[in-house]
């Protein structure tokens, strides 16, 4: 079975494929891990940190359901996580491997900047954490883009009978009703 962990920045996909991994002993692979690849080892590709997720998610969709469908060959149970999936696309796989795929996105529509800018610092991991590394103005402005994004993810979620969770009032609650959506069957 794969598991895929879609959505925003911030959202706590990789949180969530921790959780998986510490659970259960299923491993992950992060999308952020490929796309950095592409961005630093075959920038040709114009696939790129500065794109938006959605922008990612496009450049990367070849790629991604190259290795999805031998991944579904292998059999191994695995977690994907990362942004660069979008509703449509996962969509598409579902429909196409149904027994196989099991999807969820993560966003946060209902928050105000200051308030998620604030967790943000708060949960942040200093030594490893891109964004918190950033200038205030920076943090800010990517917070209310990823605010947008959730917006768009939840409306394609809704057009595509996805599942959605919005970790924006209760994160923890959210990751675990996720998690337990996807993984809460397997012994």
């Amino acid at each position: 079975m794969l598991f895929l962990v879609s959505g925003t920045s911030r959202s706590g996909k990789t949180l969530l494929a921790k959780k998986i991994l510490a659970d259960k002993r299923i491993p992950y692979l992060s999308l952020d891990w490929l796309m950095m690849g592409f961005n630093d080892g075959i920038p040709e590709y114009g696939i790129h940190h500065l794109l938006w997720p959605n922008e990612i998610a496009e450049k990367m969709e070849p790629f991604l359901l190259g290795m999805i469908d031998n991944m579904l060959f292998d059999g191994m149970d695995y977690v994907i996580e990362g942004e660069a999936m979008l509703p449509r696309l996962v969509a598409n796989l579902v429909e196409k491997h149904p027994d196989k795929i099991k999807v969820i996105f993560l966003g946060y529509t209902d928050i105000n900047v200051k308030d998620k800018v604030a967790l943000v610092k708060k949960h942040a991991d200093a030594e490893n954490d891109w964004l918190t590394n950033e200038s205030d103005e920076y943090i800010r402005e990517h917070i209310g883009n990823m605010i947008a994004y959730s917006k768009m993810i939840k409306a394609g979620c809704k057009k595509y009978g996805l599942t959605y969770f919005d970790t924006s009032e209760d994160f923890s609650g959210a990751i675990e009703a996720a998690t337990d959506f996807l993984v809460g069957d397997l012994n």
